[in-house]
């Protein structure tokens, strides 16, 4: 009896034990982790873009110069090519090449880079035109009328405009026309005589002689206020042999221009 009381301890005991091991062993559950923070997704960096590349004028001839002009955005930095290298990512540059050129803007920045180009065309220079020709100096109303216009001629003791002196005058008076609209200068008809006759006839004689063909040019139309007359009676003869070859030679109205 004693010995079932003893072992109903000890199996009482043990149990206690292990109750107690058990207990101690379970205790309260650690925590769970803390749950990993959400990643963040990181945003593209911005592509550089070229706004405008221009040149102005677009054509040039050699030995000229143009402008080019450019601009950007999210660029931080930019080179153009043919010699111009390294520039600001906005700006402008003189250029003057010799020959047509093709200019390209490369942009970079953190999203990439970007290009672009633009063509500058050149010409040659036109040929420097020839000097004009030497200009003639212009004719004095003396040369144009000694060069134009034609004696006309009377009969003897005579001063009214026959046939021959009337196509004569009629000629002159187109010439001298067209003579005094270009130059100034006034027209001398000088009345001529052959060696008959006294001094003082003759100037009298010479002097009808030049009116009336002064008088006849009027009549056609030529400025009265341009003409004078004047009587050399045969004090002045072109020929001074004593025919009448000569003399009729003699006999005229004679024209000069005088400045």
């Amino acid at each position: 009896m004693k010995t079932k009381r003893q072992i109903g301890a000890v199996l009482l005991t043990l149990s206690l034990v292990m109750f107690a091991e058990g207990c101690r062993k379970k205790g309260p559950a650690p925590p769970p982790p803390p749950a990993p923070a959400p990643r963040v997704q990181e945003q593209p960096k911005p592509k550089p873009v070229i706004t405008s590349l221009t040149v102005d004028p677009s054509s040039i001839e050699r030995g000229q110069s143009a402008t080019l002009r450019w601009s950007s955005q999210n660029a931080t930095s930019a080179t153009i090519d043919n010699g111009i290298g390294s520039v600001d990512p906005n700006g402008s540059r003189q250029v003057s090449p010799s020959s047509t050129t093709t200019y390209k803007l490369t942009v970079t920045g953190e999203g990439g880079e970007a290009t672009q180009s633009v063509t500058l065309r050149v010409t040659e220079p036109a040929p420097a035109a020839p000097p004009p020709p030497p200009t003639a100096p212009k004719a004095t109303i003396r040369e144009l009328v000694e060069q134009m216009i034609k004696d006309a001629y009377f009969d003897y003791d005579k001063s009214d405009i026959r046939e021959d002196a009337r196509n004569q005058l009629q000629q002159n008076a187109d010439a001298l026309k067209n003579i005094l609209r270009q130059v100034s200068g006034t027209v001398v008809i000088e009345g001529h005589c052959d060696e008959r006759g006294s001094a003082e006839y003759n100037l009298g004689l010479g002097d009808r002689r030049s009116t009336s063909a002064r008088d006849f040019l009027v009549q056609l139309g030529v400025p009265a206020d341009r003409l004078r007359v004047v009587s050399y009676g045969k004090e002045r003869p072109q020929c001074t042999e004593s025919n009448e070859s000569c003399w009729q030679k003699n006999r005229r109205a004679h024209f000069v221009g005088v400045e």
